[in-house]
């Protein structure tokens, strides 16, 4: 199994943590409690930087609960290898109203994957596919 170190930057931050067996994100939790006003986004402070493997990137993505039921998304959220600064989480709030997040809520998840690193080529010409240039809704609803 992968280990992930992590470092408590702050007495009171809150560790990493995975709410149930199987699940594939740790929840990672604010720092402190911050107001976002509707239509506004803001960063929120973990408290805790984290050591991860070469070879492998932390991904940061919305709790379904706070996305679905109050508008607050993710904004950013890779964590490369090689950081080793504090994990601030970026919100923004589309919802309707202000939201405020309490300290030890639960902001974010972070999941860990492998990454492959591709080699770069450029040319002039790319080869041809089914799909071609069709992007942004061109395979349509059906």
């Amino acid at each position: 199994m992968l280990k992930i170190r992590f470092k408590k930057l702050s007495a009171g931050a809150k560790a990493p943590s995975y709410s149930h067996p199987g699940d594939a994100g740790m929840d990672l939790y604010a720092n402190e409690s911050v107001a976002i006003k509707k239509g506004e986004a803001t960063r929120i402070p973990t408290g805790i930087a984290i050591e991860i493997s070469d070879g492998y990137v932390g991904l940061v993505w919305d709790k379904s609960s706070l996305s679905t039921n109050h508008g607050l998304k993710t904004l950013g959220g890779v964590i490369d290898a090689g950081y080793r600064g504090e994990i601030i989480v970026g919100l923004i709030n589309l919802g309707k109203e202000d939201y405020i997040v309490e300290k030890h809520q639960k902001i974010a998840q972070l999941l860990i994957q492998k990454i492959e690193r591709a080699e770069l080529e450029g040319t002039d010409e790319l080869s041809e596919s089914k799909r071609g240039m069709g992007g942004f809704g061109s395979t349509g609803k059906k």
